[in-house]
């Protein structure tokens, strides 16, 4: 063997000794690495399944508010209603007439949720109302006519100091379920879709309703004469639109009604 042949041959040992050693030394430090990141991975794992845990029980913090509130609600409706000797059902079908015509109105069901659950709600300026007008047999006279009417804004001035949607929506229906598609409603005379839709929607739910219900100062009305009054109101108290869809789902509306009949 030549010298310069020896001399390769000490490079090439030289290289290979090199190369093992690069080679060990890069795989020491991607093992190191990769116990560092797997450690990494379960501390972030970790704090991810805390985050979860908290986040769920945020959630149902937050249902279980909602579904207060809405219980709040309806008991707070029902509790208006009773006040003038009426049945909390009414304010239950009410609720259901109201989802129906939202619903086939074309509102996102999200808004036709809120609308039912606000709209128990409508009547709850009552409480304010003395007793002798509230349950008074027969017509009022001018004068008691006019502290009647105050209910809508007494119900629109207990509900709308609340940032909740559910009050938000709410303080809509006590405030406009008594204007008229005319302009001749109260208390503030709107007109067409000036008024808002819960308002317009909760309007003819809750007519349709008394109508049909004894109060204590009138006997339920037979079938044929409430609709006919509700088609002479097209158009004059009522958003025609949603009288047109309450007569092409006429079944839908008396199902409820028969399901949710007052028990005496």
């Amino acid at each position: 063997m030549t010298v310069l042949e020896d001399k390769l041959l000490a490079e090439l040992k030289s290289l290979k000794v090199e190369s093992t050693a690069t080679i060990d030394k890069l795989s020491k430090d991607l093992k190191r690495q990769m116990k560092i990141m797997a450690r990494s991975d379960k501390r972030q794992q970790k704090e991810y399944d805390e985050l979860q845990t908290k986040l769920q029980e945020v959630e149902e913090l937050s249902s279980e508010v909602e579904i207060t509130q809405r219980e709040v609600v309806f008991t707070m409706g029902a509790i208006g209603e009773s006040r003038s000797k009426e049945t909390g059902n009414h304010v239950k079908r009410v609720a259901e007439y109201s989802f129906l015509l939202a619903k086939f109105y074309g509102l996102p069901i999200k808004d036709c949720l809120l609308l039912k659950d606000a709209s128990p709600m409508h009547d709850i300026g009552k409480v304010a109302i003395p007793d002798a007008i509230l349950n008074k047999p027969g017509r009022f006279d001018e004068a008691e006519r006019k502290i009647m009417d105050t209910h809508a804004q007494l119900g629109y001035d207990i509900l709308s100091t609340s940032d909740r949607p559910l009050m938000k929506a709410a303080s809509i229906v006590a405030y406009q379920h008594h204007e008229k598609y005319n302009g001749k409603g109260y208390p503030n005379k709107l007109s067409g879709e000036n008024i808002h839709i819960y308002g317009r929607v909760t309007a003819l739910a809750d007519v349709f309703d008394a109508l049909g219900s004894d109060r204590c100062y009138k006997s339920a009305w037979d079938d044929e004469k409430i609709f006919k009054l509700l088609k002479e109101e097209r158009g004059e108290h009522f958003d025609p639109n949603l009288i047109d869809i309450f007569f092409d789902n006429l079944d839908e509306f008396l199902e409820i009604r028969d399901r949710l009949q007052d028990k005496f």
